[in-house]
């Protein structure tokens, strides 16, 4: 069987992640995948050398027919049987572009509805695609209740997969380039500023003035770009560091490519969100044994078990939350055994070797069908 992964644009982000896992991956688990891009991205040059065919095209439009004609050219002169989406504008073009053919049309809900217009398009792909996936049971159960959306029996939950190799860090010296010494113990979140409510920097920022006043030696990190809409989230991270006389211990680092040299530098690391489908930031702090703290929001509870493999704190609760971060940073061996305990149960659940072999299983019974 032959598979062809397909995303809209190729900027950095947790979907993008994944699917670059996959095609890493692919042949050494036994899948002939290709990859298409209807844009471009900063993870353009990683697609090109992931080892997969590599088709670059150019969406123009909302519903591009020229997009469309060239994905139906693709799919025949290649012979897919299956074409992997990760968005509903995706979907929508696949699904034009199969149309008549036996190609099936598979999509990944990764857990954000951003606006109207996706939810829309969202409603409309669900019934049609031949399978639809969700990243996790509390990400399929928010689609179901809070956009209504009723997903037909061809559906399935199968979470996020990291690629360990990927997580091996390059050496390069995090704390050497923030000019500060090796008995800092460094607290850091991974993940982009949003227009929408989606993560929350700001809560993590409102509970160091506590953590550094119980931790002289402590500073914290967050890694991450800052999308188009939400400069303003940035700008009143940075306010509150200004005005409560921390920001020479709070290093906002912006979009970074070196995800696992930041990992290997944390002492702890924090997930503070309001909404999320199954976080690769989060999977990946785990695999490279960094004891996590996350929100209480349902896809963080079920990626940490319930609070079994990461503490947990309530949402926008900074009091609670910085109370958290001085427990971990005060104990180390609590800090080790989380981190130890967290790296297995992720193994067993989170890594692409899991992923891909139950990807391999969903594509086979789709195409039996």
């Amino acid at each position: 069987m032959k598979i062809l992964h397909f995303l809209d644009t190729l900027n950095r982000g947790g979907a993008e992640t994944l699917v670059l896992d996959v095609c890493r991956n692919a042949e050494k688990n036994k899948l002939d995948i290709g990859f298409a891009a209807a844009g471009g991205g900063a993870m353009e040059t990683d697609f090109q050398n992931s080892g997969v065919a590599f088709f670059r095209f150019q969406r123009r439009l909302p519903f591009d027919f020229s997009l469309v004609a060239q994905l139906r050219r693709l799919i025949k002169d290649n012979k897919f049987d299956i074409v992997h989406a990760h968005q509903p504008v995706e979907a929508i073009h696949a699904l034009a572009a199969g149309f008549g053919m036996k190609t099936k049309i598979v999509l990944t809900h990764h857990g954000i509805v951003s606006d109207r217009k996706n939810l829309l398009a969202l409603k409309f792909v669900v019934p049609r695609v031949a399978h639809n996936i969700t990243v996790g049971a509390a990400s399929k159960k928010s689609y179901e209740e809070e956009f209504n959306i009723k997903f037909p029996p061809g559906n399935s939950v199968i979470y996020n997969g990291v690629d360990e190799n990927r997580l091996k860090p390059s050496g390069a010296d995090l704390r050497g380039e923030l000019n500060i010494s090796k008995d800092v113990l460094l607290i850091g979140m991974i993940g982009n500023f949003y227009a929408e409510a989606r993560k929350d920097q700001l809560t993590l920022c409102r509970a160091l003035p506590r953590v550094f006043a119980a931790i002289p030696n402590a500073h914290c990190i967050f890694a991450g770009k800052t999308v188009a809409g939400a400069e303003e989230k940035l700008a009143e991270c940075v306010r509150f560091c200004a005005e409560n006389n921390i920001a020479d211990r709070v290093h906002f680092l912006g979009g970074r490519a070196d995800v696992p040299d930041i990992l290997a530098a944390l002492d702890v690391f924090v997930c503070s969100s309001l909404k999320e489908g199954l976080p690769i930031a989060v999977n990946e702090a785990m695999l490279a044994s960094v004891p996590a703290i996350v929100s209480d929001i349902e896809p963080l509870l079920e990626a940490s078990k319930n609070g079994e493999f990461a503490e947990v704190f309530p949402v926008r609760n900074a009091e609670i939350l910085s109370g958290k971060i001085i427990e971990l940073l005060k104990n180390e061996n609590r800090r080790e055994d989380l981190a130890q305990r967290a790296a297995i149960f992720a193994k067993e659940n989170f890594s692409i070797e899991a992923h891909l072999a139950n990807l391999k299983k969903l594509y086979e019974s789709v195409i039996k069908k």
